[in-house]
């Protein structure tokens, strides 16, 4: 995933086919494929004027050559923990 603002980033193609999600606190919205299921795009609850994109639904983009990447657990989000 990589973040960019809103204005940098354009659906081109298939956003009749793209459907949201929301869960918890309802402020992220999350955008997939609902045809494939893939997870495309979305906007983060702790920057709403941000978009997370999955740069695998990027053409061009060789998910290997970019090295080791970071997994994040979604159910464990950092904003979630109690102190």
């Amino acid at each position: 995933m990589a973040y960019t603002g809103k204005e940098n980033l354009e659906v081109v193609t298939g956003a009749e086919s793209l459907s949201t999600y929301t869960f918890h606190t309802e402020a992220a919205q999350h955008y997939f494929c609902s045809n494939c299921g893939i997870y495309t795009h979305h906007i983060p609850r702790i920057n709403p004027d941000a978009f997370g994109v999955n740069v695998g639904c990027i053409d061009g983009i060789d998910m290997d050559a970019l090295g080791e990447i970071a997994v994040n657990d979604g159910n464990n989000h950092p904003m979630d923990q109690k102190s």
